[in-house]
């Protein structure tokens, strides 16, 4: 729902002055209700498969990829990996979602243009897909391989900013909770730290994501890359349209947050316990 809102407030008033532009959606709330009461559920939830794809292939990059990428970072400059050091965290959180939006890329593309599509009011340009499917179909029949990485810079810059904040600014609030307020090991700590990571990871993103969303959402050469897209987003439409919709990508972004990352801390303590409980003193020794 709120991903649909957000595309659309990021793609109204495209390269127009402020002054020029006629607000359709004037909001995270009045986006859901005009959404809503033109297209129903259908259109809150228009390419919600390809949101699934996605956040899979990202997330299990990111989740995937960090810990080895900061233990290896760190062993080759400190010969300890468990020497916790921000700069090592930020470069692994980073890379593993830079690897985690090439892969994930073209379902992204398709679940932008899917959701920027509106036979009511349109913002943007349109494009009249089906489904998911029929949206891969169309891009690689018409613009080839190339055509589903159209854009992929502007989602790489756009995950490596959020994914080098997210788990560095949890641990960092975890270990600040714990020993400025008491705060133990449980849900309650993992909540609140993961408040404070959903947060920090959308200032932080929000303003590539808006520059990701035309991209993609472009035909032609609207734009050449992400800084011209950036440059002429601010020229015309000034410094705050690069945050154009923000509360809605947060209202998506903070529960993703603090579900993936209190998910995954419950996962890695049911792990343990497993092992604690089926593999022999020796092996755990050497892990």
């Amino acid at each position: 729902m709120a991903d649909a809102g957000a595309s659309r407030l990021q793609l109204q008033g495209e390269l127009q002055a402020k002054k020029e532009v006629a607000k359709k959606y004037k909001g995270v709330f009045h986006g859901v209700k005009v959404i809503l009461q033109n297209e129903g559920p259908r259109g809150l939830f228009r390419g919600i498969g390809c949101a699934y794809i996605y956040q899979m292939v990202l997330n299990g990059c990111r989740l995937g990829f960090y810990e080895p990428l900061r233990e290896g970072a760190t062993t080759a400059i400190f010969n300890d990996p468990k020497v916790q050091s921000l700069g090592v965290n930020v470069f692994a959180g980073a890379s593993s979602g830079v690897i985690g939006a090439a892969f994930g890329s073209p379902f992204f593309l398709v679940k932008t243009r899917l959701q920027s599509y509106s036979p009511f009011l349109p913002v943007g340009t349109q494009h009249r897909y089906r489904n998911a499917y029929d949206g891969l179909r169309q891009i690689y029949k018409s613009e080839g391989l190339g055509g589903l990485y159209r854009g992929v810079g502007a989602a790489m810059v756009r995950t490596g900013f959020g994914s080098s904040v997210q788990l560095p600014t949890y641990f960092f609030a975890k270990r600040r909770l714990k020993q400025h307020l008491g705060m133990e090991e449980g849900p309650a700590l993992h909540l609140a730290s993961s408040s404070v990571s959903g947060f920090v990871v959308c200032c932080f993103m929000h303003p590539p994501d808006t520059v990701m969303s035309r991209m993609y959402n472009q035909t032609g050469n609207l734009y050449k890359g992400v800084f011209d897209c950036l440059y002429k987003t601010i020229k015309t439409e000034g410094l705050f349209a690069i945050y154009k919709g923000f509360f809605a990508h947060l209202a998506r972004i903070l529960p993703h947050t603090i579900l993936t990352l209190s998910l995954a801390e419950q996962t890695n303590r049911l792990m343990r316990r497993v092992e604690d409980r089926v593999l022999p003193g020796s092996i755990k020794a050497k892990i």
